[in-house]
């Protein structure tokens, strides 16, 4: 008897951790949409919108919380900006507005936000012209001030090293959080250029006016520390509620250039792009951080395990998610059962491995076209319930009051549920979500028990399944701040 209780016990919990893993009720779950590749060129604006609304329509049902949105991509704009003149990405030509006339930014804010999704800008900070760019426009930044700037190959640079550049990006992300309702500012992998062989980075006058005579790789280094810890503070001076985030290259050293490092064998942050992630971890000056950890399990010079459990056991100081190439997963057969791809094995890791809290999906289209039916196991398994987002206590921790006035009622559109927000009394304790739970009659009302989360909404009221009216259940509706911080639950008992 008490070997059958302790297996049953044993069975229990298997079961809680299994659901834990499959069903986390806090994850961040994000896909990049990206302009830099050139996939609306040419496209009308209602073309546009239709392909972006098809992609959040799937990316909704797969369970995608969270879009990062690329509307900077070469010292340019993808929504409408003083600064910045408008983006060849969007309209052909740089400087040129929209016709009709429309703001990317603006109207993604909103699609987003009504199903349930953050949308964070994603900028490039020093790009200032990429390859394929033959004109800028008379406004742009490097026209104005071109001394400001340098070449590097095809590119065009902000040259990091001059405080009035940092000065200047941090002005532009100042003005898009000022201005645009975004719940994130998201900057990618691109800090001082990835390195050419036997081409030398142009900054010698940068260097002589302000490198002191440190050595050239640390001073380097700190001019991207002082932005970082810049720019975080600029986006937190207007919203202290908006998230700082940063995608950095996947590998932050390797064993052979630090003992501590990643037994790997690529390019490296802290060598090669200047770039001390670890130290804007520890130090605090991002919110979150998502390595592009975008190699097969099994890479010979750098291996999804090892790096997965590099990071893991590395950068926990601020929430971690992984940044997951989807071709490649899919690509690769599973060491351990080649009639299957990575996905299983890689989301295995994500999920068991500590201090990980999600993971961002490069890129979004390739999960709306079900590329080797990524989205469709994303949809049926791995995001099969809702998920609030990652607590975040540093920049707020107090939960907002509870919904009130819970009410089910009889409409032309069927049965229902209505509420109102609760009261607040500054920016910080606004609701701007709500969940909903909802338990059979005999089932305790748990609101740690994923599998009866079902929605994530900006509405307040949810339309409800009504049969015959002899069923009893009790839905609980509780509301989510800026920052996602859940309040008590408000409770209904329905009979549908």
């Amino acid at each position: 008897m008490l070997k059958r209780i302790c297996l049953c016990v044993s069975l229990c919990f298997a079961s809680l951790v299994l659901n834990a893993q499959t069903n986390p009720k806090r994850e961040f779950r994000g896909a990049w949409i990206q302009a830099v590749n050139g996939q609306w060129r040419g496209l009308s604006r209602d073309a546009m919108q239709a392909e972006l609304t098809r992609e959040l329509n799937i990316l909704q049902a797969d369970g995608i919380n969270a879009i990062l949105f690329q509307c900077r991509v070469e010292g340019d704009a993808l929504y409408a900006s003083q600064l910045e003149p408008w983006s060849r990405y969007l309209t052909g030509q740089q400087g040129t507005p929209p016709s009709p006339y429309w703001d990317p930014l603006e109207w993604m804010v909103n699609e987003c936000h009504a199903r349930g999704m953050e949308l964070h800008a994603w900028i490039n900070p020093y790009r200032a012209k990429t390859k394929g760019t033959t004109a800028l426009a008379t406004t742009h930044y490097a026209v104005q001030h071109p001394e400001r700037c340098f070449r590097y190959e095809d590119l065009m640079i902000f040259d990091p090293g001059l405080p009035e550049n940092r000065q200047f990006i941090c002005e532009v992300a100042k003005d898009i959080v000022s201005r645009y309702d975004v719940d994130g500012l998201h900057i990618d992998d691109y800090f001082y250029p990835y390195p050419v062989t036997g081409v030398a980075i142009p900054d010698d006058a940068a260097y002589a006016a302000y490198g002191q005579g440190r050595d050239r790789s640390d001073w380097r280094r700190e001019n991207v520390n002082m932005f970082i810890r810049e720019l975080g503070e600029a986006v937190h001076s207007v919203k202290p509620w908006v998230k700082f985030g940063v995608s950095p290259f996947g590998i932050y050293r390797n064993q052979r250039s630090w003992a501590e490092g990643s037994a790997t064998n690529g390019l490296q942050n802290y060598d090669d792009l200047y770039a001390d992630v670890l130290l804007w971890v520890n130090e605090g000056w991002v919110d979150y951080n998502i390595p592009q950890i975008y190699w097969e399990i099994g890479n010979k010079a750098a291996d999804y395990d090892t790096l997965i459990r590099w990071w893991s056991q590395h950068a926990h100081a601020r929430p971690l998610y992984i940044g997951q190439d989807v071709e490649r997963t899919v690509k690769f057969a599973d060491r351990q059962n080649p009639a299957q791809n990575q996905m299983a094995a890689k989301y295995a890791l994500q999920r068991s491995l500590p201090n990980i809290y999600g993971s961002c999906q490069w890129y979004a289209r390739a999960v709306a076209d079900d590329t080797g039916s990524y989205g469709t196991a994303l949809r049926t398994y791995y995001h099969r319930t809702p998920a609030l987002q990652p607590e975040m206590p540093w920049l707020d921790k107090k939960a907002p009051g509870k919904p009130r006035k819970v009410t089910p009622v009889w409409t032309d559109d069927g049965y229902i549920l209505f509420w109102t927000a609760p009261r607040a009394k500054k920016p910080l304790d606004e609701v701007h979500m709500y969940a909903v739970y909802v338990f059979p009659k005999d089932m305790k009302v748990d609101l740690n028990n994923t599998n009866q989360l079902i929605a994530i909404t900006s509405n307040t009221f949810l339309k409800l399944p009504y049969s015959d009216g002899q069923t009893q259940w009790t839905y609980v509706v509780t509301a989510l701040d800026r920052l996602q911080n859940e309040s008590k639950g408000a409770k209904k008992k329905v009979k549908l």
